[in-house]
C-alpha cells in the first residue's frame, strides 16, 4: 500500500480521504489556497502546502503546481478527490508523465467519458440504451434550434463537458431556447472552459438513478447497486438515497448490467458512476458516466458496509477488487441530504459567512457527518457553500426516514442561511414521504415547501428573552468581578427592588413581528408577559446556550445561540431568528437609500438584459449575476423603470454593491 499520498482537493472529499487514509497508515499532504489556509482538511492532514491565491485557477486547478509539490513531498499518489482536476485527463496523464499514481480511472477512460455527445456514440455501440437528442458537434443557434424543433419540446440543454448542473437548462417553449442556450454556454464555458452542448429530450416525471461501478486492472468489474438521486434543485442533488424505492430485482440487475459493460467499453478502472434517466414504465436511457467518486458515496458505503476510498486506493496500488459480485451485500437504506449555506425562499441563492455556531447531531452506526468545516470557519463565495452531508441508515425506508427528519431537528447552525428547515420540510413532504419520486418534485411539492412559516411560537419568545437575559447577567458579573463588587446588588440586571418586585422589560424582533417581553420574579417561578399573554414560567436548566424551561406546567427544552443582538432559537426541531432591540438607541425610519438593486453576493455580470430607460414590469429580467460558478437572474423587484446600470458587462461586483438605478412606478 502507499505510504503517501496527496489530495489534490478541498473541504468534505478531502477531509473523508484524509478519514481512510489514516485509518490505513497512510500519511496525507493537503494542498490549499489563501482562502483555505485555515481550512479544516488543512488543519487535519499530515502535511499542508499553499498553492496560490482564493480562485481555483490559480490554484486547485493547477496542476503543474500539484505535480511539483508531490514530488516534493514524496508522495506517491494523487487522490483527486471529486470535481477540480478528478475528470482531467490531461491531469492523469501528468501524473503518469512524472511517476505518481493518479488515483483514478486511465486518462483514455476520462477523456472517452468527458465529451457527453462522444459518450453517447460510445455508448450506443455497447448497446447501452440512450435518450432520444442530437450530440454531435454542430453549435451554430439556428442548427440546434432546428434540433429541439425536430425532437420536441420540452427539451434540455446540457453541457457537454459538465456536471453538477451547471450550463443545464431545461426549455419548454421555442421562443425561450435562443436566451437559455446562450446562457448555457456563457455558463459551461466558465466552469468548464468549453461550451459545446448536446440537446436531448425532456422525459416527463424521470427519475435520476445512478449505478456505482468499480473496475480493477485484472480484468474484473462490478457494480454497488443503485441509488436514486431524483430530488434536485437547479439541476443539483438535494436528497440521495439507496437503494431506489420501488426497485425489483429484475430492473437492478438490468441496470447493473448495462453500467458494468459502460465501464467495460472504456476499459474502466476505479471508481465511477454510470447516471441513466429512468421512465415511470421501467425503461432507463444513459445518460452519462462520471469517472470519479460521487458526493452521494456515503449511501452506498452505508448499505453495502465497504468504505469505497479504500476500494479506490487499493486498485490504484494494483490491488484486485475486494469483492466479486455476488459477495457484494445490500442492507438496510440509506438517506443523505446536503446541508448548503443558501437561501430556498430566494431560489436557493448561496451564502457567504461565518459559522458562529455549528453542532451537528451526534455520530452513530445510523447517523454520519461528512464535512469540511467546524465551528468559526467561513462559507466564502469562492468555492461550493456545502456545510456538510448528513447520512442516515436504518432497517428500512420509513425507519431511515424518521432518523433523518430527526437528525435535521437536531442540527444546529448559525451565522450563514442554510437549508436545514427546508430539507426538514422536504423530507416530510408527502411526495417524497410515499416515495413519488422524480426530478421535479421540488417544483411541484412547492405550495408544502415553500408555505409561509406561520407566528413564532410563544415557547420561542420565552427561551429567546431567558437567553437575553442570562447574557446580559453574565456580562453584568464579568464586569463586576472584574472590579472586585461580587456582592454589589447595583451592578446587577436581575429587577431587584428594595420593597416590590420589578421586571425585565425586552423588545424583540422576529422579521416584521416586533413583541415586548418582560419577565419578572414571582415566587420560585417568573411570570413571562407576552403582550397580551401572560405565561408562567419556570427556569429548570441552563447550560450554555441549552435551556430546559417548563411553561404554564409543560416542560419545553431548547437552544438559544446568542450572537450580539442576534438570538437564533432552536425549539422543536426548529430555527427561529430573532432580534433583540435596544430601547435606548434612537428609533425612527432612517432616511431611505438610492432606489436600487443591491448585488447578493461578490460576483461578476455576465449580461445586462434591459435597456436603460426602459420601462419594466415586477419581475422582469434585468442583468445576469455570475457568483459561487453558477448565473443568476436579477429582476424587477416592482414595475418601473431601470434609469442606469452601475455595472457593465464583465465587471466584478462586491456583495452589496448597487447593481441598478430602479426608479418606482
Amino acid at each position: 500500500m502507499f505510504s503517501k499520498i496527496l489530495i489534490a482537493n478541498r473541504g468534505e472529499i478531502a477531509c473523508r480521504v484524509i478519514k481512510t487514509a489514516r485509518r490505513l497508515n497512510i500519511a496525507t499532504v493537503a494542498v490549499y489556497s489563501e482562502a483555505d489556509a485555515l481550512a479544516r482538511h488543512v488543519r487535519l492532514a499530515d502535511e499542508a502546502v499553499l498553492l496560490g491565491p482564493a480562485a481555483a485557477r490559480e490554484s486547485y486547478l493547477r496542476a503543474d503546481k500539484i505535480i511539483e509539490v508531490a514530488r516534493a513531498t514524496g508522495a506517491q499518489a494523487i487522490h483527486p478527490g471529486y470535481g477540480f482536476l478528478s475528470e482531467n485527463a490531461e491531469f492523469a496523464e501528468a501524473c503518469a508523465a512524472a511517476g505518481i499514481v493518479f488515483i483514478g480511472p486511465p486518462a483514455a477512460a476520462i477523456r472517452a467519458m468527458g465529451s457527453k455527445s462522444a459518450a453517447k456514440a460510445l455508448m450506443a455501440e455497447a448497446g447501452v440504451p440512450l435518450t432520444p437528442g442530437y450530440h454531435g458537434d454542430r453549435q451554430e443557434p439556428d442548427f440546434l434550434a432546428g434540433e429541439a424543433d425536430a425532437i420536441g419540446y420540452p427539451v434540455l440543454i446540457k453541457a457537454s463537458a459538465g456536471g453538477g448542473g451547471k450550463g443545464m437548462r431545461r426549455v419548454d417553449r421555442a421562443g425561450d431556447f435562443a436566451e437559455a442556450l446562450a446562457s448555457c454556454k456563457r455558463e459551461s464555458a466558465n466552469a468548464f472552459g468549453d461550451d459545446h452542448v448536446l440537446i436531448e429530450k425532456y422525459v416527463l416525471k424521470p427519475r435520476h438513478i445512478e449505478i456505482q461501478v468499480f473496475a480493477d486492472g485484472h480484468g474484473n468489474a462490478v457494480h454497488l447497486h443503485e441509488r436514486d438521486c431524483s430530488v434536485q434543485r437547479r439541476h443539483q442533488k438535494v436528497l440521495e438515497e439507496a437503494p431506489a424505492p420501488g426497485m425489483t430485482d429484475e430492473r437492478r440487475a438490468a441496470m447493473g448490467r448495462a453500467a458494468v459493460d459502460a465501464a467495460r467499453a472504456v476499459g474502466y478502472v476505479g471508481a465511477g458512476t454510470v447516471e441513466f434517466i429512468a421512465n415511470p414504465d421501467g425503461g432507463f436511457y444513459f445518460m452519462e458516466m462520471n469517472t470519479r467518486l460521487q458526493v452521494e458515496h456515503p449511501v452506498t458505503e452505508m448499505i453495502t458496509g465497504q468504505d469505497l476510498v479504500e476500494w479506490q486506493l487499493r486498485v490504484a496500488h494494483g490491488e484486485a477488487l475486494p469483492l466479486a459480485q455476488r459477495d457484494i451485500p445490500l442492507a438496510g437504506h440509506a438517506i443523505e441530504a446536503r446541508v448548503y449555506a443558501e437561501d430556498p425562499q430566494a431560489g436557493f441563492l448561496p451564502a457567504t459567512g461565518r459559522l458562529v455556531h455549528l453542532a451537528p447531531p451526534a455520530e452513530s452506526a445510523h447517523v454520519r457527518v461528512d464535512t469540511g468545516v467546524e465551528q468559526g470557519d467561513v462559507i466564502t463565495p469562492w468555492y461550493d457553500p456545502m456545510i456538510a452531508k448528513l447520512i442516515v441508515w436504518d432497517e428500512n425506508r420509513d425507519a431511515a426516514l424518521a432518523r433523518l427528519h430527526r437528525a435535521l431537528g437536531d442540527y444546529r447552525v448559525v451565522g450563514v442561511q442554510n437549508n436545514i428547515d427546508f430539507l426538514a420540510r422536504l423530507v416530510t413532504s408527502p411526495a417524497f414521504a410515499t416515495a413519488d419520486l422524480d426530478t421535479a418534485l421540488i417544483e411541484r411539492e412547492e405550495e408544502h415547501l415553500f408555505a409561509p412559516r406561520g407566528a413564532v411560537p410563544d415557547s420561542a419568545w420565552v427561551l429567546a428573552a431567558l437567553a437575553r437575559a442570562g447574557a446580559e447577567d453574565d456580562a453584568c458579573a464579568g464586569r463586576a468581578a472584574a472590579v472586585g463588587e461580587h456582592d454589589n446588588p447595583w451592578t446587577g440586571r436581575d429587577a431587584w427592588r428594595l420593597n416590590g418586585s420589578g421586571g425585565r422589560r425586552l423588545t424583540l424582533r422576529a422579521g416584521d413581528e416586533e413583541r415586548v417581553v418582560t419577565v419578572r420574579a414571582d415566587g420560585a417561578a417568573m411570570r413571562v408577559d407576552l403582550g397580551e399573554a401572560t405565561r408562567t414560567v419556570q427556569l429548570t436548566r441552563r447550560d450554555g446556550s441549552h435551556l430546559a424551561v417548563a411553561i404554564d406546567g409543560h416542560h419545553v427544552p431548547g437552544e438559544v445561540v446568542v450572537d450580539g443582538a442576534r438570538l437564533t432559537v432552536f425549539v422543536a426541531g426548529t430555527a427561529w431568528p430573532l432580534e433583540a432591540i435596544d430601547s435606548l438607541e434612537a428609533s425612527g425610519e432612517g432616511e431611505e437609500g438610492a432606489a436600487g438593486l443591491l448585488a447578493p453576493m461578490p460576483g461578476k455580470v455576465i449580461s445586462l438584459i434591459a435597456a436603460p430607460g426602459s420601462t419594466v414590469k415586477k419581475g422582469d429580467k434585468l442583468l445576469v449575476l455570475e457568483a459561487m460558478k453558477m448565473e443568476h437572474t436579477i429582476c424587477a423587484p416592482a414595475d418601473g423603470t431601470v434609469k442606469a446600470f452601475f455595472f457593465d458587462a464583465g465587471e466584478q461586483v462586491t456583495e452589496g454593491a448597487e447593481l441598478v438605478d430602479f426608479e418606482h412606478a
